[in-house]
Parts: C-alpha cells; sequence; structure tokens
C-alpha cells in the first residue's frame, strides 16, 4: 500500500536536508508508533521495516529507546534458571 502525507514543499526540502529520506522516516515513525501501542508485533515491525533479522530490529528499537517489556515473573524466572546452573 502506498500512502501520501502532504506537507508544503519548503517545510519538505528542510527537513530533507537536516534529515535525509522523509519517507523513510515518516514509515519508522508510523510502525514504531504502531508496535508501542501493540498493534504490530516485532515480527509484523520487522516486515514492515525490511530488517533482514532480528537483531537489526533489535538495534532499532534500542537506537529508538523501545526496551522489551519484562514482568516480575520473568525476571523471577531468569534468576531461578541462573541460580539453577550454579551462577
Amino acid at each position: 500500500m502506498t500512502v501520501t502525507v502532504q506537507i508544503p514543499d519548503d517545510i519538505a526540502d528542510q527537513l530533507s536536508t537536516v534529515s535525509g529520506d522523509l519517507s523513510r522516516r515518516a514509515l519508522e515513525a508510523l510502525a514504531l508508533d504502531e508496535y508501542k501501542t501493540r498493534h504490530l508485533t516485532k515480527a509484523q515491525l520487522r516486515r514492515t521495516l525490511g530488517f533482514g533479522t532480528r537483531y537489526e530490529l533489535d538495534g532499532f528499537l534500542k537506537d529508538h529507546g523501545v526496551l522489551d517489556d519484562y514482568t516480575l515473573e520473568d525476571i523471577q524466572r531468569g534468576i531461578k534458571n541462573l541460580e539453577s546452573l550454579g551462577l
């Protein structure tokens, strides 16, 4: 699907000069927002942005300050796993 966004030419020129490809930035901003609101899964976000690996996506999320959600149960399970290994 192609989505068109209308912004004044002078502003588009200014933003392109400062920050590069506006189409890509718009796609990233939309997809990231949809991921944060849980409308996209990690796999869907990766596909949308065209990343070949999970690691590329993880780097993108880290660069944008988005960390995985961990519950208290996840942390406790991790501790038990480490203790069972003698660590």
